[in-house]
């Protein structure tokens, strides 16, 4: 070789040296520089990792999450630790386990006041931070939006007939509302939580997903609501700066160990959940991690990709190693509990720990899997391998040692109807104390929750009598379930079987005799059969029951008294029990309602309007929760002095609060028949029975196409209630009184 030539060769050389080392550090300071851009979390609910493609599943086409999946970190054995979407959300957001955050199960339980959960500390880092949710169990009141500077979770309003489905914000909705929210931050030291519901059931996709099976059409528009949040955030030149990392709550049943929905069992359909985190600047991308993490790691691994230090409490650890493939992480067992069962049914909870091999799960009739040669856990080897399954119930025993079973508070009123809409059992107030292993095995119960599911999707599809024979069904084997006894009551009010729903009441305050909610429930029922007396002392009843702890339940059952007081022509009584429900919630404009209705209910409509107006203005003023038949009778008032306008803006306000109000709708149909608008009137009647479909909507709906001169629709409508609403032979549920 030449001088000439190996000068030219070394100076080429140290210069290719000096290029590499340079793109090293580069690379060495991009991985170790906090992370600039926003942090994006998407929590798809009810999402089983094992129906994406990017999990090996060919059923379903995802191309969004597909292309997040390559430009991130899959984690392909990533576990939940509850199959409930609160407890679940509360570890995630909080870094801590149900047993430490207190939030055990949907109903009852409210991530406590102080707690830090991770948009806190992305605050104190100077993140702006937003959370849109697309369900009522992450309302604001369950203390998830702690720390977040802006909480979005307005939900439509429940009507009678309602599923879950229509309760729950469209995940479209949601995803267009966490755009805004980015769009005004300002910043793009952001920390965005979005969560979509679907594919919870029901699952309805949309049309245009019709070709996959209903659960993974769910998935397929989940996957597009993802899609579009990608699309905005390159579109704003965001993407590559962004952290995202996308996962579900838990997972769903599907009948694999006979649990179509979740909640009841801690199996991997139940709690594996996908996991994919993608790095500003895609760095890692494409690289698959099979090492067992949880949604604790969730909160450590965000606050070390922005630099930020771990509190000292939380058990899971930064996911940082192996998203860089820098290192490994010691094993550590995952915790999962279902406490489903012990609050709603007395059954035992179920515990469980997942380490690399194994799943133990902590039953009355103890389960051990060998994940590895048995990942879809059908051979319980729990006799078979004494020495793994007593270190892991070793294990799980000193984890989770001196710390009790809480018991759920009560929950408000208002939110146990909307609870209720949504087909979730309310949670039982005397929750057992009796060791797990001493109550009955979910395994041999799963039936039971089987059939009150069916019920709830029987009810959905206004198959009333088919619900009701359903839950009597349940209540015939096992009279001693307080909750169903309460959904009973719900099902028969809604088709105005009000003798059945007494007496399902009856049932329910023998069962538990502290709850006001059975107590309101028996009033309100006895007070539409016009028997005063009996709906009086039941009321009275919730109020002494509510006492200072509940006071939404307290305010209901002196509202309902002085409805009672009208209904008794005793005015005085009237206006003592609207004072008491005034005492309890001070916006709420009851004495000022109480004193139009005596005026109303005397026909002196023109003195009736002022105290009507004082009671609109003062629920303005205080932003108080609507009062319900307020704007309705406010409404008629209008309509009787002949105000056409003032009505019909007061009718559409108490639809608008109160959609399953038949009066409201009775009163805007005629309205608009009277000043011509007769297409108006049908569209409102049309609405009527769609949105209250019980024996009152459909005869007053007859009745006023019989006002309106039109016989042969008003027949068609009874028609359609005598096959809607025929009772079944009165077999009745005959149970022992406990």
């Amino acid at each position: 070789m030449s001088r000439p030539f190996r000068y030219t060769f070394i100076l080429v050389l140290t210069a290719l040296g000096a290029t590499l080392a340079a793109v090293g550090g580069w690379r060495y300071a991009r991985a170790s520089a906090p992370a600039s851009g926003p942090i994006v979390l998407i929590s798809i609910d009810t999402l089983r990792a094992d129906h994406l493609p990017a999990y090996g599943y060919t059923k379903v086409k995802t191309p969004a999450i597909d292309a997040l999946a390559a430009d991130g970190v899959v984690f392909e054995r990533a576990y939940s630790h509850a199959p409930q979407t609160l407890p679940a959300h509360a570890s995630l957001l909080s870094g801590r386990l149900p047993f430490e955050t207190g939030v055990r199960d949907n109903i009852g339980f409210a991530i406590k006041p102080g707690e830090r959960m991770l948009p806190q500390m992305l605050r104190d880092r100077g993140y702006s931070t937003a959370a849109v949710v697309s369900a009522f169990v992450l309302r604001k009141e369950t203390g998830i939006g702690q720390g977040f500077d802006f909480f979005d979770g307005e939900m439509p309003q429940a009507s009678l007939d309602t599923s879950i489905g229509q309760v729950q914000r469209d995940g479209g909705a949601s995803e267009a509302i966490a755009e805004q929210w980015l769009a005004s931050a300002g910043t793009t030291r952001a920390f965005l939580f979005l969560h979509l519901y679907e594919p919870h059931k029901p699952y309805a996709p949309p049309e245009r997903f019709a070709e996959y099976a209903p659960y993974d059409g769910e998935i397929a528009y989940a996957d597009e609501i993802v899609g579009l949040l990608i699309k905005y955030l390159k579109s704003h030149q965001l993407y590559d700066r962004s952290t995202i990392v996308l996962l579900s709550d838990h997972g769903e049943g599907l009948g694999d160990h006979g649990e179509q929905e979740h909640g009841l069992f801690v199996y991997d359909e139940a709690i594996h959940v996908p996991l994919v985190i993608k790095q500003e600047s895609n760095a890692g991308a494409g690289r698959r991690v099979a090492d067992v993490v949880q949604h604790i790691d969730i909160v450590p691994t965000i606050l070390d990709l922005v630099k930020a230090p771990s509190p000292s409490n939380l058990r899971g650890r930064s996911l940082k190693p192996l998203l860089d493939g820098s290192g490994r992480l010691a094993e550590q067992a995952v915790y999962s509990e279902a406490m489903y069962a012990r609050y709603h049914f007395g059954w035992s909870e179920l515990t469980a720990l997942t380490d690399g091999r194994f799943r133990y799960i902590k039953a009355p009739r103890e389960e051990l899997y060998d994940l590895q040669r048995d990942p879809h856990e059908h051979q319980n080897i729990a006799d078979e391998r004494p020495p793994a399954r007593q270190a892991l119930r070793g294990a799980l025993d000193g984890l989770i040692a001196g710390r009790p079973i809480q018991s759920p508070s009560d929950v408000p009123a208002d939110a146990r109807e909307r609870l209720q809409a949504l087909g979730y059992v309310g949670a039982q107030t005397d929750v057992s104390s009796a060791p797990g292993e001493t109550l009955p095995d979910p395994k041999d119960k799963r039936d039971i929750l089987e059939t009150y599911r069916a019920a709830v999707d029987r009810a959905g599809d206004r198959k009333w009598r088919d619900a009701i024979a359903l839950l009597q069904q349940i209540l015939r084997d096992d009279p001693g379930m307080a909750d169903v006894w309460s959904q009973l009551a719900a099902f028969a009010v809604r088709v105005e079987r009000y003798d059945l729903a007494t007496d399902a009441y009856k049932h329910f305050i023998e069962l538990k005799p502290s709850d006001p909610g059975g107590y309101l429930g028996a009033a309100a029922t006895l007070f539409k059969q016009q028997k005063l007396k009996e709906a009086r002392e039941h009321a009275d009843f919730a109020a002494q029951m509510a006492a200072e702890r509940d006071s939404r339940s307290r305010v209901i059952a002196h509202e309902l008294l002085a409805k009672i007081a009208l209904a008794r022509h005793d005015a005085e009584d009237a206006r003592r029990e609207a004072q008491l429900a005034h005492e309890a919630d001070p916006k709420l404009p009851l004495p000022a309602l109480v004193e139009a209705r005596l005026l109303y209910d005397q026909g002196k409509y023109a003195d009736a309007l002022r105290p009507f107006e004082e009671a609109l203005a003062d629920q303005r003023k205080a932003g108080s929760a609507p009062l319900a038949d307020l704007h309705y009778l406010a409404g008629d008032t209008y309509g009787r002095l002949e105000r056409y306008a003032d009505a019909e803006a007061q009718f559409a306000a108490e639809l608008r609060d109160f959609p399953q109000n038949i009066r409201a709708r009775g009163g805007l149909a005629m309205l608009y028949q009277a000043t011509g608008r007769a297409d108006a009137a049908a569209r409102v009647i049309d609405d009527m029975v769609r949105i209250t479909p019980t024996p009152e909507a459909f005869a007053l709906a007859a009745r006023l196409w019989t006002m309106f001169g039109n016989r042969q629709q008003a027949d068609a409508i009874r028609a359609e209630a005598r096959r809607a609403f025929a009772e079944p032979p009165r077999g009745g549920t005959r149970a022992a009184r406990h």
